[in-house]
């Protein structure tokens, strides 16, 4: 019986191992760091990837391992850190990671008019390089990259090969099937002959990865969202430091620095009319009522609550899947689904729940600060309760399936308060391993779809589920479900 793909697959990446270990590991030891070969034997992702670069063949396979991890032995890669890069590197801006392309994959700029050939700094711009490949390939493992080599603005003096030719083999050897394509932007006719010289590098398959754009064509590729304004786009970014650019949650910047955030700048009278809004969450009294109102042999006479919650309800979903992480559950699990312009309902939520003994901080951050509204975005939420997050666009903006939101979340494990400056010195101070992060995807839902859960169906589960999981049934049962994940 001949094998399937996956039995294949993982035939292969059994013998990659096996050989690796038998035949370099024991003579080359000493030029890998060992961490690199410890996560080999553990990361079918990593092993796939090299295979998949050579074509499966094993033999090729474990010569490109070996020259990648010999590779990041020499450059301390794992150990590669903001205190390894000179500052005025960092300040620069050269070389950063932000946004989306169209296809969704994570934009790597190349600000080429930033770089200056100099054999003093190279090894710096190097290390730079592999410092931000090396961080996003930790955070998201497999995903690949879109490059963007700027070149407006930049003359022969800026156009250094030995460093083209090194992130061209960080994604041939060191980073392999990470590289979507590299847009070439605005590139000056004097430069032609150089790049002839970057396609021999690339070899005729990558070389089709090659896209040559101007202001006009760029847009085929990066939506205007994601394009800052001298390429035709209206992203208000502005790459400053501190801090990094992280994986773009990071606040835009104005002329006068940074912009408020919704919460800081969010009027008295907003928050009261917010209390006020049919999106708050519903009091416990109507909790207890829907409780009760789940077993059959309780009366119906408070029909004035129930009417009351179900128009609360039938406003705003409440989402089902959740995220079990180690500080906080969250919910939804992995996409926020806001309902289309049609449907009339563009806003959404997010459940926290703290399943620690401690208050647990968090913050909400996202890929389009300029387009969204997240009210709370900084808070804290007590042992053993939640926090409803409503998460809605400004008027007239869209939801973009390239938006992303990120949570954090720390354990206050010494809580001298969980007010506006006691949380701002605690993220100040918080060590960056104590950080919990999780990341959502926004979905538009174009159509209602009606909803097959029902009391009947769950009748039978009642006894093993807790109050909230009851509520959370009972009350999606009577909603509609314009923003009900298909």
């Amino acid at each position: 019986m001949a094998e399937n793909p996956a039995q294949n697959k993982a035939k292969l990446i059994s013998e990659t191992r096996r050989r690796f270990e038998a035949e370099f590991v024991s003579d080359k030891s000493e030029k890998y760091d060992p961490r690199d070969v410890e996560r080999l034997q553990q990361d079918d992702t990593w092993v796939e990837s090299y295979l998949h670069w050579r074509h499966n063949v094993v033999d090729d396979t474990l010569k490109m391992i070996d020259e990648s991890f010999q590779w990041r032995k020499e450059f301390s890669v794992n150990d590669l850190n903001e205190s390894s890069i000179p500052r005025w590197l960092l300040e620069v801006g050269a070389i950063y990671l932000h946004g989306y392309d169209k296809e969704g994959n994570k934009l790597f700029w190349i600000r080429v008019k930033y770089h200056i050939k100099d054999q003093k700094t190279i090894m710096d711009k190097k290390k730079l390089t592999a410092f931000w490949l090396e961080r996003y390939a930790k955070r998201e493992n497999g995903k690949p990259v879109t490059v963007i080599f700027d070149l407006s603005e930049s003359g022969l003096n800026s156009m250094d090969l030995d460093f083209v030719r090194f992130i061209i083999n960080c994604f041939k050897v060191y980073y392999p099937k990470y590289l979507s394509k590299i847009v070439i932007f605005d590139m000056p006719w004097i430069m032609n002959a150089a790049f002839k010289i970057v396609k021999t590098w690339l070899g005729p398959e990558a070389v089709n990865l090659l896209k040559f754009t101007s202001k006009s064509e760029v847009q085929e590729y990066v939506s205007v969202e994601y394009l800052p304004p001298h390429m035709g786009g209206t992203d208000p970014f502005k790459y400053s430091y501190p801090p990094l650019v992280d994986d773009d949650f990071q606040t835009p910047l104005c002329e006068n620095g940074p912009v408020a955030s919704e919460d800081e700048s969010s009027s008295r009278e907003d928050v009261e009319s917010d209390g006020k809004e049919t999106l708050e969450t519903v009091s416990n009294e109507e909790h207890m009522a829907l409780l009760k109102k789940v077993n059959p042999t309780e009366s119906s006479s408070k029909a004035e609550e129930n009417e009351k919650v179900d128009s609360k309800m039938k406003a705003f979903k409440k989402p089902l899947s959740v995220f079990k992480g180690p500080l906080l559950h969250i919910s939804p699990a992995e996409e926020l689904y806001f309902g289309s312009t049609e449907s009339g309902e563009k806003k959404t939520l997010i459940v926290l729940t703290n399943v620690t003994k401690n208050v647990v901080a968090f913050k909400v951050r996202t890929t389009a600060p300029e387009k969204y509204r997240v009210k709370p975005s900084n808070s804290s939420c007590d042992p053993g309760a939640s926090v409803d997050i409503v998460v809605s666009p400004h008027g007239g903006l869209t939801v973009s399936a390239q938006d992303r939101f990120l949570i954090m979340a720390a354990e206050m494990e010494q809580s001298p308060g969980t007010g506006p400056a006691e949380l701002t010195q605690f993220w100040k101070e918080v060590p960056r391993n104590k950080v919990v992060e999780h990341r959502l995807t926004c979905h538009t839902v174009e159509t209602s779809k009606p909803n097959t859960l029902t009391l009947k169906d769950s009748a039978p589960n009642v006894s093993d589920k807790t109050s909230e999981d009851i509520y959370l049934q009972f009350a999606t049962s009577r909603c509609e479900m314009d923003c009900s994940p298909p």
